[in-house]
């Protein structure tokens, strides 16, 4: 075992999942949340480990489309008006990735860090009683019909590209595979070796269980600063006293971007609001998890009923949930799926940590001796076990076979 003592900032599931790498690497760990493991939007995804997300919101034409969307109120993107004087330097920077090149090239980084999901939970699980929140499931994207699915080309190419071929089920075989969906459903593009998290607050809350389990240490607190006296990190000062390290890592969502500023780096980082709505004692539950195209929302049946997650919104960190993100939600769960009943329902509220370039920031921040962990937008669930061991192997001095250039977190440095 290694004497050298790592704090890591963040017990969602990329810092539990890089608590626990680190630990059996042989170093001493301490992981730190302001909250309880697991509970922020690790807790409210769709709990879909999705390999196949390597295409990035930011396609071709989108800069055309969007204001498109924004008046359309059947659309699931939002925006609070008032905030848009603060998102619009980030916004300006996330739309100039809208482009063919830059949207390849960002593919191709996110399909290293999510290309192989499962087998990444199931080893960072393997053995412990985190394992059971794990199921191996096909994915499905249910569409209109098959014009509909065309209309995707560029982004079932990338897919391709990335190894995910889908096989189809159309006409009325698609209610024979799903019972759930209504009619106007007519085609399902179904990927195999995929899989799901049956409840992923549980699932992190038990990760971070196994960490102390090897030995590593949680305690609850809120950071407030760095010690960086001399040019290298020495200590991390919360709001439960000062702890003293030999390395970081900031892994706290969009709760990094105070963190790194204090840190001298200005990341262009901002929340994407998103939603969910869990549908109590469910009539029906999908038999696999699927991406409802027409209404951009997911459907997982998980421990405690079915949970249809998705819609964007810009507005900041302010925790009051908007009325009509919620109302599209329900309403295009109620058209896809027209004879669920259900008991009751919870509706939920997170905040996605969204890159201006859509990457996440996985490396060391200069020879500061601090490491970045954090930025991963829609794939956090999906890829926080592959960043976890990666953050691993780069304390550890391991080479991996894994380009990390693309998540190089000093590329914001000269401000982009």
């Amino acid at each position: 075992m290694s004497s050298q003592h790592i704090v890591i900032i963040g017990a969602g599931i990329v810092g539990a999942s890089s608590a626990i790498w680190l630990r059996r690497a042989g170093y001493e760990v301490t992981l730190l949340d302001r909250s309880t493991p697991g509970m922020g939007a690790s807790y409210g995804n769709g709990g879909i480990l999705a390999s196949c997300s390597v295409v990035p919101v930011t396609a071709p034409g989108l800069l055309k489309k969007s204001a498109a969307y924004l008046a359309n109120p059947n659309f699931p993107l939002f925006m609070r008006w008032g905030y848009l004087p603060k998102l619009a330097p980030w916004l300006i920077k996330y739309m100039s990735h809208a482009n063919e090149a830059d949207t390849r090239r960002i593919s191709q980084g996110l399909s290293t860090i999510v290309g192989d999901s499962l087998e990444q939970h199931q080893a960072l699980a393997a053995g412990t009683e985190a394992a059971k929140w794990i199921q191996e499931s096909d994915y499905s994207f249910a569409y209109p019909d098959r014009q509909a699915f065309k209309a995707d080309a560029l982004t079932w190419r990338l897919r391709r590209e990335a190894g995910f071929e889908p096989s189809f089920i159309e006409g009325n075989d698609v209610q024979d595979a799903e019972p759930i969906l209504g009619p106007e459903t007519q085609l399902l593009a179904v990927l195999k070796n995929h899989g799901f998290i049956l409840n992923p607050g549980s699932y992190v809350g038990d990760l971070v269980k196994v960490l102390q389990d090897l030995g590593g240490k949680f305690i609850q607190a809120e950071v407030k600063d760095f010690d960086l006296s001399g040019g290298q990190i020495s200590a991390v000062d919360t709001n439960a006293g000062r702890i003293h390290c030999d390395n970081a890592v900031v892994s706290s969502g969009v709760w990094s971007k105070p963190l790194m500023q204090k840190l001298g780096l200005t990341v262009p980082l901002e929340a994407e609001r998103g939603y969910h709505v869990l549908f109590k004692n469910p009539s029906r539950t999908p038999n696999n998890p699927m991406m409802l195209t027409s209404g951009k929302f997911v459907a997982t049946a998980m421990e405690h009923g079915l949970r249809c997650a998705g819609v964007v919104e810009f507005g900041g960190l302010n925790e009051t949930p908007s009325k009509a993100p919620l109302k599209l939600l329900r309403r295009k769960v109620q058209e896809t799926f027209p004879g669920l009943t259900y008991s009751g329902d919870e509706e939920w509220l997170g905040f996605r940590p969204a890159p201006s370039d859509s990457l996440p920031l996985i490396g060391a921040l200069r020879d500061t001796g601090v490491f970045t962990a954090f930025g991963h937008h829609h794939i956090g669930l999906t890829g926080g076990p592959k960043t976890g061991r990666l953050v691993a192997d780069i304390i550890s001095g391991n080479h991996s076979n894994t380009d990390i250039r693309p998540f190089e977190p000093m590329r914001f440095a000269s401000g982009k």
